[in-house]
């Protein structure tokens, strides 16, 4: 990418940070790139003509679209007209805008909920659209899937180079640690940092703790969007189907989240009893990624599960005022 002008949408959200991090080091190591960033308060993306005008003026040869609104069950299931309305339009703006400004090579993030409720697992690729959505995050994931077929769209009518990735449950620094907006794995590890701080013997998770999910840290999910970006395109069309612009991004193994809150116990400290709530909802039983496309293309992830939330607490403590001032 070099010589080249690389607009990162969402830098300051989790997955747009650490692309952004990963872009600053191989600037730093000698790669001639610009990177260009705007906050949500310098540019817009809900509004087209600011987008517009922002693509016409810089002309940026790349873009990478990880900006979004996300949130975890609650926030779903509270405000679901937000969810598909504003990454809806996110969407569309950014990466018709791209169009009309040019740009011919374009990355966009999506989310593994695009998958249907009771697909096969692992969920492969080709599992788009064949069921159901889970209802607890339906309007979003439809936002996903038109952002997936948007890019689809472009590539069949006007031969451009729009790809999308699927990540499954990301985490790491930058995280949501909301007590009730955040997604599993950093609520854990708000719970058991507080728990294990007031001496408390027990702390209950929702569910049986009998579902399984897959993390992967957010840097590995920063170095595998860049890797998929910079395939050529030759070698990335000959790894997916026809007219399928998306690919899966994973760990490829899973745990079970009493597993997953004992991990966090261990890491924070927590010394009590982990007791599970049954009559709250487990969700899906199981979400694993089918990930042999992208390991087929040369791709693996490297950072354990277990070294990842230590690193992650470890950014939560020394970012826990900030985090809770916000």
């Amino acid at each position: 990418m070099a010589n080249r002008k690389i607009f990162v949408a969402g830098h300051r959200g989790m997955v747009g940070g650490g692309i952004t991090r990963q872009l600053e080091l191989r600037k730093a190591a000698g790669e001639d790139i610009e990177i260009i960033t705007r906050t949500r308060a310098e540019l817009d993306l809900t509004n087209q003509a600011d987008v517009r005008a922002f693509m016409q003026s810089e002309r940026p040869d790349v873009v990478i679209l990880a900006a979004a609104k996300v949130g975890g069950i609650h926030a779903n299931n509270t405000y679901p007209a937000d969810f598909i309305y504003e990454n809806l339009v996110i969407e569309t703006n950014v990466i018709h805008q791209a169009f009309e400004a040019g740009v011919m090579r374009l990355l966009q993030l999506g989310s593994s909920c695009i998958y249907p409720r009771d697909a096969a697992q692992p969920m492969a690729e080709s599992a788009l659209l064949t069921g159901e959505l889970e209802p607890t995050n339906e309007p979003y994931a439809i936002a996903k899937i038109a952002g997936i077929k948007l890019c689809e769209s472009y590539n069949r009518q006007h031969g451009t180079d729009y790809r999308s990735v699927m990540p499954t449950n990301l985490y790491g620094p930058g995280d949501n640690f909301h007590p009730d907006n955040s997604h599993v794995l950093p609520a854990l590890i708000r719970r058991f940092h507080e728990a294990a701080r007031a001496s408390i013997d027990v702390v209950t998770i929702w569910g049986s703790g009998r579902p399984r999910r897959e993390f992967l840290h957010v840097d590995d999910m920063a170095q595998a969007s860049l890797y998929v970006l910079e395939l050529p395109k030759g070698e990335y069309n000959q790894n997916i189907q026809p007219m399928l612009s998306h690919i899966n991004v994973g760990s490829g193994t899973d745990v079970s989240i009493l597993e997953l809150a004992q991990l966090v116990a261990h890491a924070t400290g927590f010394e009590g009893r982990i007791e599970t709530d049954p009559s709250k909802p487990d969700g899906t039983m199981r979400k694993l990624m089918d990930v042999s496309r992208l390991a087929s293309m040369g791709w693996r992830a490297s950072i354990t599960l277990e070294e990842g939330i230590r690193s992650t607490y470890q950014w939560f403590l020394t970012n826990q005022h900030n985090i809770r001032a916000k």
